[in-house]
């Protein structure tokens, strides 16, 4: 998108959302997100701001995490799940609104190393001895009993029958983006991320790409809370699903699941 284009566009979305009213810069809305969402969100709650004058406060953290922080009464407007088991969740025990509800974003589970390792292209297929790779270090991973990168990465593992053999070596981390620091850092010789999380780590490198088949496709859900009554939540979901945030979310390597309204 030409930086000629993309101005425009935002105007569009300004008049669809509705211009700015001087009462707006009071307005706010809390985001309750996955981490890995973190640099995109990011980018994507500034042009909110910038068009809507609503400002968005938003708090990071694994997705397990965050859903039972809304379950316990934490005051989020939104919120948005790396996958679909803890949106199923909050949905299930009526802590969001149903007809909110969208499929928004895709990613790709990754292996990824530290920039420097000599290991470089991995052809991930069964068998996958990933305890092998790692050698005598260990295996960074989200929590695999609730962190949705855990999960994926333990069903993965599971399918390609490397699970028994690294299930020892495991570095389990409380969220997506404390696994990308263990192999940043250097503490662990290999680790398993999204992509989208490699791609804004200058210090790891991707060295294999699991096969969608090996574990359910990574999907992010958002969600309106049943709580909420900020009328600028559902504002801030409708420009969640327009053009110009779907050209920031695929510019840090997110698939954009839905039409863009605009």
């Amino acid at each position: 998108m030409s930086a000629r284009i993309f101005p425009s566009i935002l105007a569009i979305v300004s008049l669809l959302l509705g211009a700015a009213q001087p009462s707006a810069a009071q307005e706010a809305v809390t985001v309750f997100a996955a981490a890995s969402l973190k640099n995109a969100l990011d980018d994507a709650n500034a042009a909110f701001t910038k068009v809507t004058g609503v400002k968005v406060t938003a708090s990071y953290a694994a997705s397990s995490a965050l859903a039972k922080q809304i379950e316990q009464g934490a005051p989020a407007d939104i919120f948005i799940s790396a996958d679909l088991q803890w949106m199923d969740y909050v949905a299930q025990k009526k802590l969001i609104k149903p007809d909110t509800r969208v499929n928004l974003l895709g990613n790709k589970l990754v292996l990824i190393a530290p920039v420097d390792s000599k290991l470089e292209k991995v052809t991930i297929a069964k068998p996958f001895d990933i305890a092998k790779l790692a050698g005598d270090g260990r295996i960074a991973v989200a929590d695999v009993k609730a962190v949705p990168a855990g999960l994926y990465a333990q069903a993965a593992l599971e399918a390609l029958d490397g699970w028994k053999a690294a299930e020892p070596k495991l570095a389990m981390a409380e969220n997506v983006r404390a696994t990308l620091s263990f192999v940043a850092r250097g503490e662990t010789p290999v680790g398993i991320v999204y992509a989208t999380d490699a791609k804004v780590e200058s210090k790891v490198k991707i060295v294999g790409v699991f096969p969608d088949g090996s574990h359910l496709p990574v999907v992010y859900s958002g969600a309106a809370t049943s709580a909420t009554a900020n009328a600028a939540s559902l504002k801030y979901l409708d420009f969640l699903r327009t053009a110009p945030a779907k050209a920031i979310f695929e510019k840090y390597g997110f698939s954009f699941l839905i039409k863009p309204v605009s």
